[in-house]
């Protein structure tokens, strides 16, 4: 081979060792070889074509590494993010587990505007009708015009109704003169006949229904507009 030749040769080995570095397929530094990444492979073609300087090409590679690691840097923040949101929940879940306890003792076992005494819920009337609209007013609400058990639930009716106003009770004797029944059925004891206010029950213009009237109890005619009380069961609150 003659020196002719012999330059072709080289020029010929350059030219392809140049083509392989600008084809973005395998780059050659001084016998270093190495294939790209796919993702900096097709950044490189992007920004890198052509036949540029070495150097250009290897600012083009720098900055490709430098986009990827801000999109994995991103897809890292997202996924801390994410990582957050579920310490968020599940830190709330714990903080409502240990409140659970504390808001079962704030169970109500009586409806808003009704009063708790001994087991048992009053609901006192804000405005009047008759006797026979306030047991209707009563049932509609699951309750009963009150029936008195007790000398102390007698004592705390008698004395709320004083504060309130003269109320009925679900005491009277519309089936049978005389003989006075509650709303449940159940005949009125003899024991209870000592809160009749003196001179009651007098039946004075047909009085067949109880009222609260005073320190004591009155019999007046069911047609007479008054207050009323309705009273139920309390409502268990159960701890879990």
């Amino acid at each position: 081979m003659d020196e002719s030749e012999e330059g072709r040769a080289q020029q010929l080995g350059h030219q392809d060792e140049e083509h392989l570095i600008t084809s973005g397929t395998i780059y050659s530094m001084k016998g270093f070889r190495f294939q790209p990444p796919y993702v900096l492979k097709r950044a490189t073609e992007h920004l890198c074509h052509g036949h540029v300087p070495f150097i250009l090409q290897l600012f083009c590679l720098t900055l490709s590494a430098i986009i990827l690691l801000a999109v994995l840097v991103k897809v890292s923040s997202i996924a801390n993010s994410r990582g957050q949101e579920q310490e968020k929940k599940e830190k709330i879940y714990h903080e409502m587990s240990q409140l659970k306890p504390q808001i079962n003792r704030l169970c109500r076992p009586c409806p808003w505007d009704w009063t708790f005494f001994q087991g048992n819920c009053y609901f006192f009337s804000k405005y009047q009708q008759n006797w026979h609209e306030s047991v209707t007013a009563c049932n509609e609400v699951g309750a009963q015009l009150v029936v008195i058990k007790s000398d102390d639930e007698q004592s705390f009716l008698q004395q709320t109704s004083k504060e309130k106003g003269y109320a009925w009770m679900g005491l009277s004797d519309l089936k049978r003169e005389g003989e006075w029944h509650w709303v449940d059925g159940s005949h009125l004891l003899f024991s209870f006949m000592k809160y009749w206010n003196k001179g009651e029950p007098n039946n004075e213009g047909e009085e067949d229904c109880a009222e609260f009237r005073d320190d004591g109890w009155n019999d007046v005619p069911c047609t007479v507009n008054k207050y009323w009380i309705c009273k139920k069961s309390a409502m268990s609150c159960t701890k879990k």
